[in-house]
């Protein structure tokens, strides 16, 4: 049985791995190859943010009563990211390497500090408030990997 934490960081590591891809095609200056491995990345990462924002942070928000606390934080990072995100859709469309390594750069040390602020903080917070609630870790898995059946 998958609890909230250990669901959500291995979908971190996914996430992780595919910048990794898209990074390294773009070092390379395998533009196709960066373009389908930055939109495999930016689709995952999509989903994550929607799994929390759309499932976990309003159940974890209804339980526990804190609206202002850690979700607000984390939905403030996800916009920041998501505005990286299309200023590194634009340097691949442009195959501006040099632009989108910097970017990355700048995104990865958010990536780095938002996911262990989730991963120390709010997803044990989230799985002893919300503990017991199956449907929940089913919904979020569902959102994370919608190719399943």
């Amino acid at each position: 049985m998958d609890t909230i934490a250990s669901l959500l960081s291995a979908d971190h590591n996914r996430c992780d791995d595919l910048f990794a891809e898209a990074e390294s095609a773009v070092s390379d200056g395998a533009w196709e190859q960066a373009a389908a491995a930055f939109g495999q990345f930016r689709e995952a990462l999509r989903r994550h943010f929607a799994a929390e924002e759309e499932t976990l942070f309003p159940a974890f928000e209804a339980r526990t009563g804190m609206s202002q606390g850690p979700t607000q934080v984390m939905r403030s990072e996800h916009a920041q990211m998501n505005g990286l995100l299309a200023q590194m859709q634009a340097a691949v469309e442009a195959r501006n390497g040099d632009a989108y390594l910097g970017l990355s750069e700048t995104l990865l040390m958010l990536m780095r500090q938002h996911n262990l602020k989730e991963e120390q903080i709010l997803y044990p917070m989230s799985d002893q408030a919300l503990a017991g609630e199956q449907d929940l870790v089913a919904s979020l898995d569902q959102t994370l990997h919608p190719e399943r059946p």
